[in-house]
């Protein structure tokens, strides 16, 4: 039985050494110090993760570090699809066996496909596996947006169980949450839209800016839960300026220079990404000393697990 998805996952960024190469060891403590700061549920090798850049051996073996790191009862996700529908069944394939929990099912970008073309596309992948599968609609990444009508065909598949939404389109979002299934779960796809996805109705959030400040999201997300939403609103708004630098230039490369920046060592980049530039660097680091970051106090205790 598959671990069960949270309110809080977080989009895990792939650690590497710096000389470029994964590094495994280094992507068990982040993920073990994202759970003691108050991740729920990890996505694995998704856009944050770097992806495109990982090969299908590297990409397994992320997958098998993190979920050996955090347990049977932390749900680990694949991000394990791409613009070929064949070798994300494969990958999909590949997750079911390493005993992830779910596959995160993100449109594809550059070739751009048509709608039926969407829908055939995930059916094909969620079909050919067990597991939860939950979509993934990014069109700043993928150049294209995923429907409402095309959202809804989909959660008709028993095991698609709800969808990343980082379109920003609020209007799109409610009318999803308005009339999906009842069991169909939105999580924002973006730091910025939590409080306003979750009080339209949605589950939560996956979210980048839960490496640093988790226990403050999980917060928010109790705080709009319970009905408090003034309160989720303030904490909204002294969260806001750290999310926002956190996108100052293209994910991941602000949060992997922030968790560098707070002794959580990840690495750099990997080409076509690049460091952040010497004035966007002193904002993230002037942003940081801003905030309580709640993923340092974890640091000691996941390097030694």
């Amino acid at each position: 039985m598959p671990a069960s998805l949270g309110r809080l996952m977080t989009a895990m960024v792939t650690p590497f050494t710096a000389d470029g190469e994964v590094d495994l060891e280094q992507a068990k403590v982040l993920a073990r110090a994202l759970v003691a700061s108050g991740t729920e549920g990890i996505v694995a090798t998704g856009s944050t993760g770097e992806a495109p850049t990982l090969d299908e051996d590297e990409t397994v073996a992320v997958w098998r570090a993190v979920k050996e790191a955090v347990g049977p009862d932390v749900a680990v996700v694949a991000g394990a699809t791409n613009n070929d529908t064949r070798r994300s069944i494969r990958l999909t394939e590949a997750a079911e066996r390493e005993g992830l929990d779910g596959v995160l099912l993100t449109v594809p970008a550059y070739n751009r496909p048509p709608q039926e073309g969407l829908v055939q596309h995930f059916t094909a992948i969620a079909r050919s596996t067990g597991l939860p599968c939950v979509l993934y609609n990014v069109p700043s990444r993928a150049a294209l947006n995923m429907s409402v009508s095309t959202v809804l065909r989909l959660a008709e598949e028993p095991n698609i169980v709800g969808i990343k939404e980082a379109s920003g389109e609020l209007n799109q979002i409610g009318a999803i949450i308005d009339v999906a299934p009842e069991d169909f779960r939105v999580w924002s796809g973006n730091d910025s839209d939590t409080l306003a996805v979750m009080a339209l109705g949605g589950y939560g959030i996956i979210s980048v800016a839960s490496h640093l400040i988790g226990f403050q999201i999980r917060a928010m997300i109790d705080a709009i839960l319970d009905g408090r939403l003034p309160e989720a609103a303030r904490m909204h708004h002294r969260m806001q300026t750290l999310v926002d630098v956190l996108f100052i230039e293209s994910n991941p490369i602000p949060v992997k220079h922030a968790l560098n920046a707070v002794g959580l060592q990840v690495g750099p980049t990997r080409l076509p990404l690049v460091p952040p530039s010497e004035s966007a660097a002193a904002l993230i680091e002037a942003e940081l000393q801003r905030h309580s970051i709640d993923v340092r106090g974890a640091i000691a205790e996941a390097a030694t697990a």
